[in-house]
C-alpha cells in the first residue's frame, strides 16, 4: 500500500481553498523540508493541472493535492431565497448582485480523472469519504490516500474504507469543517486524537489551532505522526489571503464556527457579517458559498472586512509575518 511521503520535519501545510494556498506558499513549505498541500477546492480539473505544474516548476520535493468530496444536495429552495432576501442589503451596499445559488461536485470526476493520469505522492479528502472505488483506484496509481475526519466514528469508517492516513480535524481548525454530515459536533483536538489513536495503526496528522512549538509538540507526544497548520502560515508573503484578512488576523478578534458565509460550518473571525446573519443561517452548501461569493470579493475589493470570510483557527493571534519556510522551521519542535 502507498504511504505518505517521508519529510524532514513533521509538518504539513493545510490545503486552504479560495486562494490562499499559492504554489509560492506549496514550494516554500516543502522546501523547508515540510509536506505541502495544494487546494483543489473551487477549481477545475484544468485549473488544478496548472496549479500542480505551477509547483513542480518551483520544487522537487514530494507535495500533495486535497480534493473536495462531493457533498449531496440538501437544501431547500425557500430557505436558500429567504436567505438571499436577508443578505440583499450588504450586497447592495457593495454595489454588486448576489450569485446564483446552484449546487455542484466541485468538478469531482474529471479531478480525479486528472489525479489518476498524472498521480502525485498523496491525495487528501475533505467532507467525505468515497465508497465509489476512487481511494482504491488512487492507491492503484500510486497515490497514499488520506481522509479528513473530524470524529471517532469518521476515523473508524475511514480505516475500514482504506485510508492510509487519517488527517484529524479539531474544533479550533479555522475555515470549513470536514466533517461528513451537517449535524456532526466538532471534538476538541486533543480530545479526538485521544479517541482515535487507540483505533489505528495508520499515520494520523493532528490539525485545529496549532499556532507555536509547543502545541505541535504536544499533538506528536500524544501520538500524531505530524502536525496541519494552515492560519499560521495566512501572514506569510507566499500566501494568497488578502491584505485585510492577513490584519485581520493580528488582531484579539474571537473565531466562531458559522455557516453565515457558505451554508457550511466553517471557523473564521467574528464580524458583523457574522453578527447580522449568523442567527439565521442555514445549511446549504455550496448553495449558499455561489450566493455569496461576489459579496465576499466586492467586500475584499473594498478593504471591508465585516462581510469577508475571515476564515482563522483559534490560534490566529499568533501568526507571524515571515517567510513560510521560517514559519515552518520555528513550528518545529
Amino acid at each position: 500500500m502507498p504511504t505518505l511521503p517521508v519529510t524532514e520535519l513533521p509538518i504539513v501545510q493545510s490545503p486552504m481553498a479560495g486562494g490562499a494556498t499559492t504554489p509560492e506558499l506549496v514550494a516554500a513549505v516543502t522546501e523547508a523540508g515540510a509536506l505541502g498541500f495544494v487546494a483543489a477546492g473551487y477549481l477545475t480539473a484544468g485549473q488544478l493541472h496548472d496549479r500542480i505544474a505551477a509547483v513542480r516548476d518551483r520544487t522537487r520535493a514530494p507535495f500533495g493535492v486535497n480534493l473536495f468530496a462531493p457533498w449531496p444536495d440538501r437544501a431547500n429552495a425557500q430557505a436558500i431565497d429567504a436567505y438571499a432576501g436577508r443578505i440583499a442589503p450588504d450586497a447592495d451596499r457593495l454595489g454588486v448582485a448576489l450569485g446564483a445559488p446552484r449546487w455542484d461536485d466541485d468538478d469531482w470526476a474529471a479531478k480525479v480523472e486528472l489525479l489518476l493520469a498524472d498521480p502525485l505522492p498523496v491525495v487528501s479528502l475533505t467532507f467525505g469519504c468515497p465508497a465509489d472505488g476512487t481511494i482504491a483506484a488512487l492507491q492503484r496509481a500510486g497515490s497514499a490516500v488520506a481522509v479528513t475526519v473530524t470524529t471517532a466514528d469518521e476515523a473508524r469508517s475511514a480505516v475500514a474504507a482504506g485510508a492510509d492516513a487519517l488527517l484529524l480535524q479539531g474544533a479550533e481548525a479555522g475555515a470549513h469543517r470536514g466533517a461528513w454530515t451537517p449535524d456532526a459536533e466538532p471534538v476538541p483536538l486533543d480530545t479526538l486524537l485521544a479517541e482515535v489513536r487507540p483505533l489505528t495503526d495508520v499515520p494520523l496528522v493532528a490539525a485545529g489551532g496549532l499556532a507555536d512549538a509547543d502545541a505541535v509538540r504536544r499533538v506528536l507526544t500524544a501520538g500524531a505522526s505530524y502536525a496541519q497548520v494552515g492560519t499560521a502560515l495566512l501572514r506569510a508573503p507566499e500566501s494568497g489571503a488578502s491584505e485585510p484578512h492577513k490584519a485581520a488576523l493580528a488582531s484579539a478578534a474571537e473565531t466562531t464556527i458559522t455557516r453565515a458565509f457558505t451554508g457550511r460550518r466553517a471557523r473564521g473571525l467574528v464580524n458583523a457579517f457574522i453578527r447580522d446573519h449568523g442567527p439565521a443561517e442555514i445549511e446549504a452548501y455550496p448553495q449558499v458559498h455561489h450566493l455569496t461569493r461576489p459579496l465576499r470579493a466586492a467586500a475584499t475589493k473594498a478593504g471591508d472586512p465585516d462581510r469577508m470570510a475571515l476564515w482563522a483557527g483559534t490560534g490566529h493571534a499568533s501568526a507571524q509575518v515571515a517567510p513560510a519556510g521560517a514559519i515552518i522551521r520555528a513550528l518545529t519542535p
